[in-house]
């Protein structure tokens, strides 16, 4: 079977709390399940979660768990009767003082107190995913008096942004910080921050989730046009970057976002992050049982950009075709990666190795895309090394053993790398300890016999961040592997 390297994302919604619908999308191809935490109730967040780890079990699956938080997203408030139709050449005021007072076809509140500072006269305001536009006229007290460039139907609870950006509003909403201990109570792998601004912002959550015992790792959603001002510190704050096309395309204009989401993905590989292509990929599907052209031409690009993962949203949430859309991912996947360059130019490379760890793995890949390599084999507990590991491109599969379940679970997310549970037996000799993890791996079906093999581990098994060791070997018969070194033949 052909295995894909680049793994899905799948949000968690409705559609899935069916049991039967989540265990056909894990069956099918998902690798991390996401909860946003901005829909459904603190419960409905908790039976998911479990839902997904039990299922994933069930399966016998390695499958991770990410919470999106909701971020400081500005909204405007509800109409007294929604929608309301706006037409170009309309006035319209966004009324910070309006409180609870619903709005009608004038006026409407938004949750944001602090717009009527933050604009001027001639800002442009894009609502609704930028299908409505409007020019600041003036600023009255709190109230901001526009004229609508683009009209449409406008209904309750639309995002709001400021073109350019500029809105000076946290990091971090006050929503978060009570979400942040609530995902980490859902014990998480990931936890995805919407609108940081720079790498404070992310140290902060960091901060806040270490503190509420989650050692989960930290996402930062790049959908701010500050962000973009900050990104190298924002990836270096963060353990995988989210490239999140509504909110940053709205922002900067869609004109600019192909080349951005480029740019995103090279820095963050550059700096050996992970990186996840997000937003509308396949979102004609939430109607229709196959994708567009353009959609799959989207995926493909994201796939052969770079992208360790693309991600659902809608699709699967609240969609009509949540396996089918798992199913023409995968696809898709797979048909990008057989047309992509067979491994990263060097001069992506990050080559000024910090870690002993990291230049283990440097090594390895290199060894890998130079001489006939079948496997590449990390014994790893913390998964740091699988993590480098996958960050040079290779046709070469990495099986990650590890007897830790949330590394495995947070390895699920690299690209090329395919996390398998293994616990070395203890006080076996070096040789003893490939030879269990090969016939392990033989057992299981992931390599035969003469296959060479690249073997990357620690002098002291268990250690974190401890590997220092490569070796090259060779598959022998029954699963019993010759212990000579194939480099010198």
């Amino acid at each position: 079977m052909t295995r894909r390297r680049t793994k899905i994302i799948a949000t968690l919604g409705p559609v899935t709390d069916d049991d039967d619908v989540l265990r056909q999308m894990i069956q099918a191809g998902v690798n991390v399940c996401r909860i946003n935490l901005s829909h459904g109730s603190h419960d409905d967040q908790r039976r998911r979660a479990a839902q997904a780890r039990r299922l994933s079990q069930e399966l016998n699956l390695e499958v991770g768990l990410l919470a999106d938080l909701k971020g400081p997203k500005i909204r405007i408030e509800k109409f007294a009767s929604s929608p309301i139709q706006l037409k170009t050449g309309d006035s319209f005021a966004l009324d910070a003082a309006m409180g609870d007072t619903v709005g009608d076809q004038h006026r409407v509140g938004v949750s944001y107190a602090g717009l009527p500072d933050d604009v001027d006269s001639g800002d442009m305001l894009l609502l609704d995913d930028g299908l409505i536009s409007m020019r600041v006229t003036s600023v009255e007290d709190r109230k901001v008096h526009c004229e609508v460039v683009n009209g449409g139907a406008l209904a309750d609870r639309k995002g709001l942004n400021l073109q350019g950006g500029g809105l000076s509003v946290p990091g971090l909403a006050e929503d978060d910080l009570v979400d942040i201990p609530h995902a980490a109570g859902l014990d998480i792998d990931y936890l995805a921050v919407s609108f940081p601004r720079n790498a404070d912002d992310m140290n902060r959550a960091r901060q806040l989730l270490r503190d509420a015992g989650s050692e989960a790792g930290l996402a930062a959603k790049i959908e701010r046009t500050e962000a973009i001002d900050n990104l190298a510190s924002i990836i270096d704050a963060s353990d995988a970057v989210l490239v999140a096309r509504g909110d940053l395309g709205v922002e900067i204009g869609d004109a600019e976002l192909p080349g951005l989401q480029k740019r995103i993905i090279d820095m963050a590989l550059r700096q050996n992050r992970v990186v996840i292509t997000a937003t509308q990929m396949m979102q004609s599907m939430v109607e229709n049982p196959i994708p567009t052209r353009a959609e799959v031409l989207d995926v493909a690009n994201a796939v052969i950009d770079g992208s360790d993962a693309v991600m659902l949203s809608a699709e699967t949430a609240i969609g009509k075709y949540p396996v089918k859309v798992v199913e023409s991912m995968h696809r898709v996947c797979l048909g990008a990666e057989r047309h992509s360059a067979q491994f990263q130019p060097s001069d992506n490379l990050n080559v000024r190795f910090q870690r002993i760890d990291q230049a283990i793995a440097m090594a390895a890949m290199f060894t890998a895309n130079n001489i006939p390599i079948q496997a590449i084999v990390a014994l790893t507990e913390s998964g740091s090394t699988a993590r480098w590991l996958s960050r040079v491109r290779s046709t070469v599969p990495i099986f990650a053993l590890s007897p830790n379940a949330r590394s495995r679970r947070q390895m699920a997310l690299f690209r090329d790398v395919y996390p398998v549970e293994h616990s070395v037996t203890p006080n076996l000799s070096a040789a003893a300890v490939t030879d269990e993890a090969l016939k392990h791996l033989y057992g299981a079906g992931l390599v035969g016999i003469g296959d060479r093999v690249i073997f990357t581990m620690g002098d002291q098994m268990g250690m974190r961040g401890g590997t220092n060791t490569m070796k090259v070997l060779q598959v022998g018969d029954e699963g019993s592997p010759e212990y000579q070194s194939e480099l010198g033949r």
